[in-house]
């Protein structure tokens, strides 16, 4: 929706801005004053080009905090208020093929651009953008099966609360070597957090950056999950998951759907 209207809206730059009528004066386009053609519908092309490119990335980048799809968004918004404007403010003079059809173009790439993030019939990735990687495993290991324990991926897991040797422990602290005691204060993060009941925490990753909810309810999120890190869910609410950060943050999990167990 969002580039056949980008389109029409290009070609409508090219037509004629007014309407004289029977007269032979030649109607000007868009071009003909570089404020109308750059300043107001090319910036609509460029704004869905930015939604565009946004949704062919697996994870989307950011400018100063926005992601460009935001910037597309504003763009064709800005787009569609200034031919609206224009055409009100006419006065005498008709409005040629170029400008109804820039605004009715325009209207349908502005919807089309802030509805995007907003119905999940929309936010499916276009054709084009490159599928998921899969995930690695942190420290060399091989993924598991579900139901595998708790530890990392792959790894031969402890009873609840010990320490293997020679494994690397969670969180990035030192490997124990062979024939040497297991400090009691070497426990990883994720194990004290195991609650208990039948839920066997395991580890995860996501297959796009997912936001991460706080477990208070608030409709911020804490802190978003990226695709290539492995997660740890400790805990099941609801249809979602409590999961925990490798720096010991907790938040809950809306959207479980396509993420890969360890």
């Amino acid at each position: 929706m969002v580039i056949g209207a980008a389109v029409v809206l290009f070609i409508a730059s090219f037509l004629d801005y007014f309407d004289y009528g029977s007269t032979s004066v030649d109607a000007p386009n868009s071009w003909d004053s570089l404020g109308n053609a750059i300043g107001v519908y090319m910036v609509g092309v460029i704004g869905a080009a930015l939604i565009v490119l946004s949704r062919s990335q697996p994870q989307p980048r950011k400018v100063v905090g926005l992601d460009l799809a935001q910037f597309g968004v504003a763009a064709t918004v800005f787009t569609a208020w200034s031919l609206f404007w224009t055409i009100i403010d006419l006065g005498q003079i008709d409005a040629g093929a170029g400008l109804i059809l820039g605004l009715i173009s325009s209207l349908a790439l502005a919807a089309g651009a802030v509805a995007s993030p907003l119905l999940p019939a929309l936010k499916a990735p276009l054709a084009g953008a490159p599928k998921p990687q899969a995930v690695q495993p942190p420290y060399g290991g091989q993924p598991g099966q579900p139901g595998q324990g708790y530890g990392y991926p792959g790894a031969q897991q402890p009873p609840y609360g010990g320490q293997p040797h020679g494994q690397a422990p969670a969180f990035g602290g030192q490997p124990q070597q062979p024939g040497q005691p297991d400090p009691q204060q070497a426990q990883a993060p994720a194990q004290q957090a195991a609650p208990a009941g039948d839920f066997t925490p395991f580890w995860f990753a996501v297959p796009v950056a997912r936001p991460l909810y706080g477990e208070d309810g608030s409709p911020a999120p804490i802190a978003e999950l990226a695709p290539g890190t492995w997660y740890l869910a400790v805990e099941q609410r609801g249809p979602g998951l409590i999961a925990q950060t490798q720096d010991g943050r907790r938040g809950v999990l809306q959207d479980t759907t396509g993420i890969q167990r360890g």
